[in-house]
């Protein structure tokens, strides 16, 4: 069966097979989906069809791959990563204060200003 269903797939023109791939992701893949409303500008709009166009793919499909590239940039995981990166870039600057020091003699005000 699955060999037929690939035999009979190739048949199909390009467009047909990416309707085919975006009609099994949207009923299979993607079940939770809700329907939103957004409003764009008429320049947006008009980039939204003149790339659904060249693309072959539903403007609904550009809206969602582009929010999901998005927020991937703000997740959980990439913020660790860059917080990883940021880890010990001062440690080797002179311009920079000893934050222990600055730490210490606040204490000691604190602690002899009662």
């Amino acid at each position: 069966m699955p060999y037929i269903l690939f035999t009979r797939l190739r048949l199909l023109s390009q467009r047909a097979q990416y309707t085919l791939h975006l009609y099994i992701n949207l009923y299979i893949k993607r079940t939770s989906m809700e329907r939103t409303q957004i409003y764009l500008t008429k320049e947006e709009r008009e980039a939204l069809k003149l790339l659904s166009e060249r693309t072959g793919q539903s403007q609904s499909a550009l809206i969602r791959q582009a929010i999901d590239r998005y927020a991937g940039q703000y997740s959980e995981e990439k913020r660790s990563q860059y917080l990883q990166k940021a880890r010990g870039i001062w440690k080797n600057r002179t311009d920079v204060p000893d934050i222990r020091r600055l730490r210490s003699e606040i204490d000691c005000e604190i602690l002899y200003s009662r």
